[in-house]
């Protein structure tokens, strides 16, 4: 049995202030005054190249955005310094992980973890087959008594839910974890995922000391979830701790390339930002354990307040949660040293944009909660202004293309105006100085490539080269990375900038499952790009008559832009990306060998439908985790509708009649019972001879009795996990 566990107090911390916070002002000082000093050069630098050095609006207004945008560059940069020298002195002494030994941690007993995976309209195979790769990898470290796993599915698709349900239930007989391995099935959708987590919190939650968050695509070694809840055990202040995923199971072009970039720069990044937060963490929504009984108390998130997009439920909750759980007197870590988590990238770029624009408008109402949540820590204001960036810069790299555009248009189509403020008594003679301008260029490019190369000098120095396909190829794919990424930020800028603008404009999204494996026909790329490509055409003709030196400056963003539905193409191709891993380009890590197992649990042709109908294991399931109706007219709806599926087939359906059919189960238990007894000419004569394979099946009538398959019912135990499961 199960008891429930008491919330930790702050009064039963220690009462000494954390030695960390000195260390995180003095680097967090230090980096804000190279940001600052870098992009005050910078912006002279910019101003003495413009004609009239910042004496006109429009000049100004380029100086402005210029700042915002370098300002936001240069973070970066810095942040990739910090962890490349951090990584040369073999790590942050700073760290969570490096406050206790290792002999220590070992000896440190568990507590009690829920390890939850919310799931909307995912690949049900891929998703579980990933918690059954967590599950093995837990028994192997012989701890698994201290877990318990719980789906929580939001899907509303019956093909979807019944199929999740299926598989399920197919899982706990592998695993023998009938007790251990819960499912449940909201049926009333609110607040998406966040809304998931607070509905098993609310029922489950008093049971256990921690919770490990896990996304359908997400991966995590048991030895780094055993090691995190001692971590946790270890350190009663820590409110949540964070691992940074790598991206692993890349297939298509796009998402090696996106691989390569996580497996290579991302330990550099993840170092440097974990030094400069360290206490004061973000939050990332998932691959992460969380202390329960303050999540609970401190982190629920209520409806805005506003109007518009500051209204309804806060969409992007993780960064919130962290602050809030900050506010409350807890820290938050990230621990890239920790390992052992992994997760997948969108496999086309029409998916990750797609998940950006639900991201956008999420990231964009912390505008409200920056001015309006009082007590937030520093450092998680600025993991908000972060987020909002992320978005808010496409359009200001897209106003500062405006501007520039603008202001050549105004030397070559007007005479100079060589008063350009009213009252001046003086002329204001233009300049141009060409090799500044080019320094400027160079300096940009530098703070973008730099941490690249820097993240390769790591890895020659950790020896770990040869896990990239050697030192020339990991060179050499550095460079196609780049080109990459040169090619899609433009379009990503179109791209973001519109879903900005409606984001502000509170724009409705529909919230659906990801993507995550599938590659992209050239119907729906040029349906996703062909108004940025009229754009972008539009532009560089425009700049082509206006000056052909403004054309060639355009190229670099017009050019991606035009060609972007074959660039979408190309880089959702799975065989483009073979080709390259056959070369040992874009090569990573988990090529060579691959961290947890990834197996297939379902490989039917048949629609989980017709499986719950059909099957006698598979259907007492469903009727077990269905429920009752009730009402005479319902009933007789009902019979109706499932009336009309035995004579005309599955089929015949359409989406909200299975939904309402999968939802009953008198209608799933009649369907079956009748199914089973209809003749061959019945719509569902060639499903059953699937099932049945080569033996006929005998033709019975109403007044045969059907006599179930050995095996068929659900134990005692599956009955209990399926009311648990929130029945």
């Amino acid at each position: 049995m199960i008891h429930a566990v008491p919330p930790v107090e702050l009064s039963q911390l220690a009462s000494a202030a954390p030695d960390w916070r000195r260390t995180a002002v003095c680097r967090r000082l230090l980096v804000g005054a190279l940001v600052l000093l870098q992009t005050l050069v910078a912006t002279y630098f910019l101003l003495s190249v413009l004609p009239y050095h910042g004496g006109t609006w429009v000049e100004i207004s380029l100086a402005g955005v210029f700042a915002l945008l370098f300002a936001w560059i240069s973070v970066g940069f810095w942040v990739a310094m910090l962890g490349f020298v951090l990584r040369c002195r073999g790590g942050d002494r700073a760290s969570l992980l490096r406050r206790v030994a290792p002999d220590l941690l070992s000896a440190t007993p568990l507590a009690r973890t829920a390890i939850v995976m919310p799931i909307y309209h995912e690949p049900v195979a891929r998703s579980l087959a990933g918690l059954r790769a967590v599950y093995r990898s837990l028994e192997r470290t012989g701890e698994l008594a201290h877990f318990d796993f719980y789906i929580l599915s939001d899907s509303r698709d019956a093909e979807v839910w019944l199929e999740e349900q299926a598989t399920w239930a197919a899982l706990c007989a592998e695993l023998n974890a009938e007790g251990r391995l819960f499912y449940r099935r909201r049926t009333l959708n609110l607040k998406h995922k966040s809304g998931n987590i607070a509905d098993f919190l609310r029922r489950w939650g008093r049971r256990y000391r921690y919770m490990a968050v896990l996304d359908a695509d997400s991966l995590m070694e048991g030895e780094t979830l055993v090691r995190m809840v001692r971590l946790m055990q270890r350190n009663p202040r820590v409110g949540i701790l964070q691992t940074s995923p790598g991206l692993i199971n890349a297939r298509t072009l796009f998402a090696r390339n996106q691989q390569f970039a996580s497996q290579l720069y991302g330990p550099l990044f993840s170092q440097g930002l974990a030094a400069l937060q360290l206490g004061e963490a973000a939050f990332w929504g998932h691959n992460a354990v969380l202390r329960v009984a303050p999540f609970m108390a401190h982190c629920g998130l209520r409806t805005l307040p506003g109007r518009g997009l500051f209204s309804g439920p806060v969409l992007s909750h993780d960064f919130v949660e962290a602050a809030y759980m900050g506010r409350a007197g807890y820290e938050v870590w990230l621990e890239p040293e920790l390992g052992g988590s992994y997760e997948e990238s969108p496999p086309t770029l029409v998916d990750e944009l797609t998940r950006d624009r639900r991201w956008s408008k999420g990231n964009l109402q912390h505008l409200w909660l920056l001015f309006r949540s009082r007590g937030l820590r520093f450092a998680h204001r600025m993991a908000l202004i972060n987020g909002i960036m992320a978005y808010l810069a496409s359009p200001l790299w897209l106003l500062f293309l405006a501007l520039t555009t603008v202001e050549t248009a105004r030397l070559v189509l007007w005479p100079i105006d060589y008063f350009p403020e009213p009252g001046r008594l003086f002329p204001l003679w233009p300049e141009w100085h060409p090799q500044r301008a080019g320094a400027l260029v160079a300096i940009t490019l530098g703070l973008l490539l730099i941490p690249k190369l820097l993240a390769a000098i790591d890895m020659l120095v950790q020896r770990r080269a040869t896990q990239f396909g050697g030192a020339w190829r990991m060179l050499g794919s550095v460079g196609i990375e780049t080109l990459f990424s040169a090619l899609l930020a433009p379009i990503r800028m179109l791209s973001h900038s519109r879903y900005v603008v409606e984001a502000l404009c509170n724009a409705s999204l529909r919230w659906a499952g990801q993507n995550r494996s599938g590659e992209l026909g050239w119907r729906r790329a040029l349906l996703s790009q062909g108004a940025g490509s009229l754009l972008a055409l539009a532009w560089a003709g425009f700049a082509l008559w206006l000056k052909p030196a403004f054309f060639v400056w355009s190229l670099p963003v017009a050019l991606p832009l035009i060609l972007a539905a074959p660039i979408f193409v190309l880089m959702s191709r799975m065989d483009a990306g073979a080709w390259l891993r056959r070369g040992g380009w874009l090569a990573n890590p988990g090529e060579r060998q691959a961290p947890l197992e990834m197996t297939a649990l379902v490989n039917s042709t048949d629609s989980a439908f017709a499986q719950a109908i059909i099957h006698p294991r598979i259907n007492a399931l469903q009727v077990a985790l269905a429920r009752h109706r009730r009402g005479a007219g319902r009933a007789e709806a009902m019979h109706e509708l499932r009336s009309r599926c035995l004579k005309e087939g599955p089929d015949a359906l359409d989406a909200a009649s299975r939904r309402l059919l999968a939802a009953d189960a008198d209608s799933l238990r009649w369907l079956h019972t009748n199914v089973w007894r209809a003749g061959r000419g019945s719509p569902w004569s060639e499903l059953l001879g699937r099932y049945c394979g080569a033996v006929a099946w005998p033709v019975l009538n109403a007044a045969t009795p059907v006599v179930p398959v050995p095996g068929s019912g659900t134990t005692p135990v599956m009955r209990r996990a399926a009311l648990r499961a929130g029945r």
